[in-house]
């Protein structure tokens, strides 16, 4: 195998801090919802960001089978977009950094571009790896969307993790990037939203909000959502519409619900904001467990970072 360390250009005026979480999404197959492309998008945009490390296109991706986008005015070419696969230094809300991995999903030579995103995680020392995915699924829009967690973090599989099957499915590349990484006891995370089947092909912001939900459990990183709340409240107010002029699919998602509360009365998986028995902490409660996540973050913040 050649040197994976070809595969990216890194860039020489950023200077990345180590002990960074790195958080991932690329594009490509079965991104239902668009979850994973609505999620790097609103990152992108919202946050402010470098790029520390810029993938070769031309070694990664099949332009025939994804062609990238040229804009035709009236008589002429004006602009080329070319494919982006790249590593970015970001900041949150809170003015925390982190890094991001956002793009396509590589065509060609998995193995190589799994070593060489080893290679960038070693070489910064990333404390933790978490990264998104999504999937169709027969559940309704009506109820919260549910995620499947992977990987080796116990305390986030346990908290957050709603279908645990056992099967055989088609990988995404980072799913090669997770299990090398386990290999290696490195702190790795993936979340598989669960989407509903009949929107599968849209742009649900539900999704997008449940991603950055999840990748805030798993970093302690803290991201804007007032925006993309507001465009899933008009998206499911559509939908709804639609649901109670159309008998047939009022009656499949009344189906769906049912099952899908069902399925979770029998689920040991219970809220993060009761206790053992269901009930809701009180205010005095809060404010203790708040003091006790800052201080484990000061102490987190003030140890040795944790890389491969």
């Amino acid at each position: 195998m050649r040197d994976p360390r070809s595969l990216y250009e890194l860039n020489p005026d950023v200077s990345v801090p180590t002990g960074l979480p790195l958080v991932a999404g690329l594009t490509g197959y079965a991104d239902a919802g668009a979850a994973v492309a609505q999620t790097t998008e609103y990152l992108l945009s919202t946050l402010d960001s470098t790029v520390v490390a810029s993938f070769d296109a031309d070694e990664l991706l099949d332009y025939r089978a994804r062609r990238p986008i040229i804009l035709f005015e009236a008589d002429h070419l004006a602009d080329y977009t070319p494919p982006r696969l790249s590593l970015d230094l970001a900041v949150d809300e809170l003015g925390q950094q982190f890094l991001l991995l956002t793009g396509f999903e590589p065509d060609y030579q998995w193995q190589r571009f799994s070593s060489a995103v080893l290679e960038l995680i070693e070489r910064f020392e990333v404390s933790s790896t978490t990264w998104i995915n999504s999937i169709p699924m027969p559940v309704p829009h009506t109820r919260p969307v549910g995620v499947t967690v992977s990987g080796n973090r116990t305390e986030l599989i346990e908290a957050m993790s709603i279908w645990r099957p056992t099967t055989q499915v088609p990988a995404n590349v980072l799913h090669l990037v997770e299990f090398r990484l386990q290999e290696l006891d490195h702190p790795t995370t993936g979340f598989v939203l669960l989407i509903p089947h009949y929107l599968s092909d849209a742009e649900y912001p539900s999704a997008a909000i449940t991603a950055l939900e999840a990748i805030s459990a798993a970093t302690g990183r803290i991201f804007p959502t007032d925006a993309l709340r507001e465009q899933g409240r008009d998206f499911v107010a559509r939908i709804d519409e639609q649901v109670a002029e159309n008998g047939e699919l009022a009656k499949l998602v009344g189906t769906l619900e049912q099952r899908h509360d069902a399925y979770m009365e029998g689920t040991t998986l219970r809220s993060p904001l009761t206790d053992e028995d269901g009930e809701l902490p009180s205010a005095d409660e809060i404010a203790a467990e708040l003091e006790k996540f800052l201080a484990f973050r000061r102490a987190t913040d003030d140890d040795t970072p944790r890389g491969l």
